[in-house]
């Protein structure tokens, strides 16, 4: 079994990458593919599943005198305080 060479598929395109130090950027294919699939997790194009720990990414009841977008930005209420 030594010597035997792992190939898993890019996550970006899904070409076959040999799994070993000599492979740069695995396990994508390629810096491109890399730097797409970093791209990605920066648009929020990707979720881990349950919930969030960050209590300002749920949405707060306007009503209720919250911002309603999780945003951070405090109401404005006309006052300069």
């Amino acid at each position: 079994m030594a010597g035997r060479v792992v190939s898993v598929s890019c996550p970006a395109c899904g070409r076959k990458v040999p799994f070993e130090p000599a492979s740069r950027w695995r396990p994508f294919c390629s810096e491109r593919c890399k730097t797409l699939d970093l791209g990605a997790w920066a648009a929020e194009r990707y979720r881990i599943a349950g919930e969030s720990r960050d209590p300002q990414a749920h949405d707060v009841d306007p009503a209720a005198g919250g911002t309603g977008g999780g945003t951070g930005t405090p109401p404005t209420n006309g006052s300069h305080d």
